[in-house]
């Protein structure tokens, strides 16, 4: 029997595939905790410089998996303590979602995680915490907004409509859109193209980026120059006098 979760290198790209096709890859114990051991792997394995999350089959995630909800350990799958947002900000690696079907609720908050998406044209995006009455607790509420905009994250949160592949790259939830088929190849070539970098600046500018969207805009170029002048230092470019 297969893992729930499948780990392969191909060159300086970890490929993470979540395995349970017959559920929809819905997250059961099994599978967090794989995912979990999945990320340590590609934090700690200096060999790897990003990484490619996917689903097998015909889903990317369906979320948590009700039928073992009250009957497995999902908030702490390992019996470590570990949670999915402490492990996702140790990453700092460039992690990069393939999503090849639907990814609903949990399962669409894991494609938030990653740092963008590029989807097939099977890709489906839904937040249903309202419907099933579940409270986020992966990022929904600020990550979604944060990518496409509060006005429409509360119109996929507050109504729990599906969202489609064209729709979703029109907001921006998608970067591209491909063929269900040439979906995989893009993703690892875009995460190839990624790794070829040097690793060191590739992590200083995802971290600029990152931090300075949290930023006014002034703020955020004050931190850009800051950073500038901490790099010249660094490389003995230039002193201050």
């Amino acid at each position: 029997m297969e893992p729930a979760v499948l780990f392969e290198q191909r060159g300086a790209v970890a490929l993470i595939t979540l395995n349970r096709p017959d559920r929809r890859n819905a997250m059961n114990q099994e599978l967090l905790a794989g995912l979990y051991d999945a990320m340590e792997r590609v934090s700690e394995d200096p060999s790897l410089h990003a990484a490619v999350l996917t689903g097998s089959g015909k889903a990317f995630c369906a979320g948590l998996d009700l039928a073992v909800l009250l009957t497995e350990n999902l908030m702490d799958p390992r019996g470590d303590g570990a949670t999915f947002p402490e492990l996702r900000s140790r990453l700092q690696k460039p992690l990069v979602g393939a999503v090849n079907g639907p990814a609903i609720t949990g399962g669409m908050e894991l494609a938030l995680n990653c740092d963008f998406l590029l989807g097939s044209t099977r890709a489906l995006f839904a937040d249903t915490h309202v419907k099933v009455g579940i409270h986020p607790g992966w990022g929904m509420s600020q990550l979604l907004q944060r990518r496409i905009g509060l006005a429409r994250a509360l119109q996929m949160s507050l109504t729990g409509e599906f969202v489609e592949a064209e729709k979703a790259m029109a907001w921006g939830l998608l970067n591209e859109v491909t063929e269900p088929a040439d979906l995989l190849p893009r993703t690892m070539e875009v995460a190839g193209m990624i790794a070829a970098n040097p690793p060191e600046m590739v992590g200083m500018l995802k971290s600029l980026m990152e931090r300075g969207s949290l930023l006014p805009s002034d703020k955020a170029m004050e931190l850009e120059q800051t950073e500038f002048r901490n790099f010249l230092q660094e490389k003995g470019m230039f002193k201050q006098t």
